[in-house]
């Protein structure tokens, strides 16, 4: 009997998508570069790919089992280099809305001088366009644009040390929960202790969402008037802020970056 392929998603506990387990947001991320080809991660033999479009994921679109749910829905193939990435002036914090998939998902803000790592995923035309839909992207109802991070504003360095001219990445259009202060609160990367807090501090929320992460999710999950009423409520109760990043949302060609 042959032995377990161990480089599957399920070898390496990475084949739980959040579109399917909410409360798992933002999925297990790689632990180092790598090929999503299908249900496995393989090795890379070079970190760029100039026939496609470099689009750093600060949540979910770094997780490969997400990835391969989001192309199965449209039948578009799986196969992704995913590289990591050290960027420079990008914080990630909570997204201005609740996603009708049930959770509270990250979002870039403008942060200056910082530096963290992060995955480039490096997709086709078709695979673009697939998670461009998914973000909501062409939709006059969606909660994402794309944006273009020039080279002279934020340094997105790959582990080669080769610098991106340029890389994309998705902008709330409703912006970024504030801290307490009047800037952007990091994601905690964990829905339980996020919504739990949140629901603690509101009053309003527990009234629409109930009062645990578990209600939180099954009632916003697939609820769009629910989730609308969830994102004006952060708005009436003044906890958003912009992200910093709107002045780089631009037309978006379906072409190499």
């Amino acid at each position: 009997m042959d032995a377990p392929d161990p480089r599957t998603l399920e070898a390496l506990g990475l084949a739980v998508a959040p579109r399917e387990d909410p409360l798992s947001y933002p999925g297990a991320w790689p632990d180092v570069s790598a090929l999503l080809d299908g249900n496995r991660m393989l090795p890379l033999d070079t970190l760029v790919f100039e026939d496609r479009v470099p689009v750093l994921s600060v949540g979910s679109n770094a997780c490969p089992a997400q990835l391969v749910h989001k192309m199965a829905e449209h039948g578009i193939g799986c196969r992704i280099p995913m590289v990591k990435a050290r960027v420079t002036g990008i914080g990630v914090g909570v997204s201005a809305h609740v996603s009708l998939l049930g959770y509270l998902s990250a979002s870039p803000f403008h942060s200056p001088g910082s530096t963290g790592e992060l995955f480039i995923t490096w997709l086709d035309e078709a695979q673009l366009a697939v998670v461009d839909a998914s973000e909501g992207v062409d939709s006059p109802t969606g909660n994402f644009h794309r944006a273009a991070l020039p080279a002279a504003d934020f340094r997105v360095e790959l582990e080669s040390g080769h610098v991106l001219d340029q890389a994309w990445i998705y902008v709330n259009r409703w912006g970024v929960l504030r801290d307490g202060g009047p800037g952007p609160r990091p994601h905690p990367g964990r829905q339980r202790p996020l919504i739990t807090e949140l629901l603690a501090a509101s009053p309003e929320l527990r009234e629409l969402f109930g009062t645990t992460p578990d209600e939180f999710c099954a009632r916003a999950r697939g609820n769009r008037g629910l989730c609308v009423q969830g994102r004006e409520v952060f708005a009436e109760q003044r906890w958003t802020t912009v992200s910093g990043l709107e002045q780089y949302v631009r037309p978006h060609p379906r072409s190499r970056a």
